[in-house]
């Protein structure tokens, strides 16, 4: 886009909302990574709750999944095909410019023009493995990361600093501790003195570790600038669709399944379409939450809905079950076998370094106490998985390569192999 349309756009933006703002429940809500897997579902799930949904995206996640050989399983249209798509079914714009949240004067202008009330920060790199390839990839996942919440936060102060900053984080954060894990803030007693200080983290990729810093930055902001935050601690999320995607391909979200940007129970499940083994890493025991694309959607409106005080930073544990990468791959088979697909379970040595046995029991209260009320059962939605991916079955034939991974914490790659 040249400069003088981006100009133009930020131009009728504020126009746009100068008309439109009725004020009310409905929220200006600003979706950064609008174009990824979360993003674009939770713009729909928004929407379609009569919110007014504007967002950015620089299309990096379908460059990142093609340097890794891969495609999403589901097919992603252009965005100039989704925004359509998007206009007939909901019957409005979905305020949409091409930008990087790393540039600053971008944050501004379009803050600036669309005076956002909610921001959803979904606008990072998002793999561990994809950070820990070399030295290039761990800076590029460090500047991207940072830079970009930094951005939006010196943004919220000088622009809309009553706004409500709703952050992805990651479980991933805390590591696997011998004790419970609190939601962000747990109370200790040392040398006869009480306080109520962050829970430890213990990151386990240089990708966690740019999450743990954006905590201690949105943290800082809050307590300086007097801004507000939701961090969502977030476990793994699951599923092909949510129900306001109807039947149009035009509507869907991504669905990546290679060994950066495919989580561990998308892998099964791809697996499971082309008749691979399902391969848990070494032993199998690592234990994780997790929870439905739907599910995930209502927490994060949850949170947007209900924004906390001024000064206020808080943490919301988001997951709905917890299971050990054995048992998950278990149920996936349980799952395929109904459908008449036969696979079997076969471990792989393990790239990264890590706990393979390990205890696991964060607590997850805060979002249940304003409502959050599980739909589905993991097995009713691990069905609607597979038969969705069934239909896209030879476009992760093509890209069935991608499944084993050579991405290796020691900075090696070589291809893993199965564990005899």
């Amino acid at each position: 886009m040249s400069p003088q349309s981006v100009i133009d756009f930020f131009k009728e933006l504020k126009c746009y909302h100068i008309l439109n703002n009725k004020g009310g429940s409905i929220m200006r809500v600003f979706i950064a990574g609008v174009d990824g897997y979360l993003g674009w579902s939770l713009a729909m799930y928004l929407t379609a709750r009569g919110h007014d949904v504007a967002g950015a995206d620089c299309y990096h996640r379908r460059d990142w999944v093609a340097e890794m050989g891969s495609q999403s399983a589901t097919p992603i249209k252009r965005m100039t095909e989704r925004l359509q798509a998007f206009r007939e079914t909901f019957g409005t714009n979905l305020q949409f410019i091409r930008g990087d949240i790393t540039d600053y004067n971008f944050v501004w202008n379009f803050f600036r023009a669309f005076q956002p009330e909610a921001i959803v920060h979904l606008a990072e790199m998002p793999s561990a493995p994809y950070s820990m390839i070399d030295v290039h990839h761990s800076a590029f996942t460090h500047t991207n990361n940072l830079i970009g919440t930094i951005n939006i936060l010196h943004v919220m102060r000088d622009i809309c600093p009553d706004a409500h900053l709703v952050k992805l984080g990651t479980m991933g954060e805390y590591g696997t501790p011998n004790i419970d894990i609190p939601e962000g803030f747990f109370e200790i007693e040392y040398r006869g003195r009480k306080d109520t200080l962050p829970f430890p983290k213990q990151a386990g990729s240089w990708y966690h570790q740019t999450k743990v810093h954006d905590t201690n930055n949105i943290m800082f902001a809050c307590r300086v600038w007097g801004l507000r935050s939701t961090d969502i601690m977030q476990g793994v999320v699951f599923g092909t669709r949510i129900d306001e995607m109807g039947y149009d391909e035009s509507l869907l979200t991504r669905f990546d399944f290679d060994q950066s940007f495919g989580t561990a129970i998308n892998r099964f499940c791809a697996q499971a379409v082309i008749g691979m083994p399902l391969t848990p890493f070494g032993k199998g025991h690592q234990r994780r939450g997790f929870l439905p694309l739907r599910d995930s959607m209502q927490c994060l409106t949850i949170a947007i809905e209900n924004p906390p005080e001024e000064k206020q930073y808080r943490v919301f544990n988001q997951f709905e079950e917890i299971y050990d990468l054995t048992e998950l791959a278990v149920k996936v088979q349980k799952v395929a076998a109904n459908l008449g697909l036969t696979v079997e379970v076969r471990n792989l040595e393990n790239p990264r370094l890590e706990l393979e046995e390990h205890y696991y029991n964060p607590d997850h209260q805060h979002l249940i106490d304003l409502g959050y009320k599980p739909t589905h059962d993991i097995e009713t939605e691990l069905k609607i998985m597979l038969k969705d991916l069934l239909k896209y079955k030879h476009r992760i034939e093509a890209r069935a390569h991608a499944l084993i991974p050579d991405i290796r914490w020691d900075g090696s790659r070589k291809k893993v192999g199965f564990i005899k």
